[in-house]
């Protein structure tokens, strides 16, 4: 079994065009054991086609990619027997009953019968749908239909599961039950790459994060150093009517544009958190008791904007 700090997921410039539009353009990222990495990236960015090389549904043009050591061309069935697939739409037969889609998935990865409907039981109970599993998907929720996709892409047993924007469209219940359950399975050992519109689910799930533009890789790390890297501390200080005279005359001490509107300041922190201590010292030498005083770091959204140029907009839903 590969090392945890083992990169289970590599790929290495990898290219791929439809006629005149470059999906990939030297796309290159490593994914470690057991960890979820989160690819961040508008519509067109590459996103998919990237899931899709990597699952072995398109053959790239050029460049490779492995996973846990297989070629995904050259070595394609080997690939396909540790990987499982949620794409961004549930595959989901609604003619047949929750049990039957899960046990046909799993005669597709070459499970007999039997073992096909004993991996089906747990996996439907493991996301809830033991007490559906006998009704037609048909009549399944927006919500169950995913959690359903999900549950057959894992009757395999994958070791590495390519999650593409798996909770677009459904209402927030059913999207923090697909959190939890993928914090469980990476518990499990499972290696997650996941695709999302919403940048506060890769802030919430993954370990590491790759931002795509332009059909390759142009940032990686953790939130935390995404956001560090960015340098862009602010103040939000909020004071009550009579104070903002003198507030003013406070914060234009501390440099920077300060933008100023009904009592609210917004100011940059080039120190941090020695800033704030600064202008609290301040604020009490004056008298001037704040209502709100807090330091903010920059968001994924900050990020993405400073990255891509373009303002991040998350697919909205149907």
């Amino acid at each position: 079994m590969a090392d945890a700090t083992d990169p289970i997921v590599e790929v290495d410039d990898l290219h791929k065009r439809y006629g005149d539009v470059k999906a990939l353009d030297g796309a290159s990222l490593a994914i470690r054991t057991g960890t979820v990495y989160g690819l961040l990236g508008a519509n067109g960015a590459g996103k998919t086609t990237l899931i899709n090389v990597l699952a072995t549904l398109l053959v790239p043009d050029s460049g490779t990619a492995t996973v846990g050591g297989d070629d995904v061309v050259h070595r394609a069935r080997a690939v396909r027997r540790r990987v499982g697939l949620a794409g961004q739409f549930a595959a989901v037969d609604g003619y047949l009953t929750g049990r039957e889609n899960v046990e046909m998935v799993g005669r597709l990865y070459g499970l007999g019968r039997r073992d096909a409907r004993r991996r089906a039981d747990v996996v439907l109970e493991r996301f809830n749908l033991a007490d559906a599993a006998d009704r037609r998907a048909a009549g399944y929720s927006g919500g169950m239909r995913r959690r359903l996709d999900l549950a057959a892409s894992l009757v395999g047993r994958p070791e590495v599961l390519f999650l593409d924007e798996p909770t677009t469209g459904i209402d927030p219940a059913s999207r923090v039950d697909i959190w939890t359950l993928v914090r469980a399975l990476v518990s499990r050992g499972t290696t997650v790459l996941l695709t999302t519109q919403y940048l506060d689910e890769a802030d919430e799930l993954a370990d590491r994060i790759g931002v795509i533009d332009n059909g390759r890789i142009i940032s990686e790390g953790t939130a935390d150093e995404l956001k560090d890297a960015l340098g862009a501390n602010a103040i939000r200080l909020r004071v009550r009517e009579p104070d903002v005279e003198r507030t003013r005359l406070v914060t234009a001490g501390f440099g920077g544009s300060v933008s100023e509107t009904g009592g609210q300041f917004d100011f940059p922190a080039a120190e941090g958190n020695r800033t704030l201590l600064a202008i609290l010292r301040r604020l009490d030498d004056e008298g001037i008791d704040p209502l709100d005083l807090a330091l903010e770091r920059p968001s994924l959204d900050d990020v993405f904007l400073a990255l891509t140029g373009t303002p991040h907009v998350e697919t909205p839903e149907p």
